[in-house]
């Protein structure tokens, strides 16, 4: 799945064009290295988010296939310290 598609049915950003456009800034790291949207991503990537006053990392645990619920999209990553 792209990571502008996981970000966004995984609820971490809402929506895929701000997904798109925070990637194509540099914001969005996977596994340290800077990701573009058409990034695959696959189990086991860590995805960094960078905002203006933090840092976010999550590590992938669970790929979907198609869109999920949001009680589900939560099973998707888990959010490390």
């Amino acid at each position: 799945m792209r990571l502008d598609k996981f970000l966004k049915v995984s609820r971490i950003i809402k929506r895929r064009t701000v997904a798109n456009e925070v990637s194509e800034m540099g914001c969005i790291l996977v596994n340290d290295k800077p990701a573009k949207p058409s990034k695959q991503i696959k189990v086991g990537d860590i995805i960094t988010v960078i905002s203006k006053t933090s840092q976010f990392q999550y590590k992938v645990i669970n790929v979907p296939n198609k869109n999920i619920s949001i009680q589900e999209a939560q099973t998707l990553y888990e959010k490390l310290d």
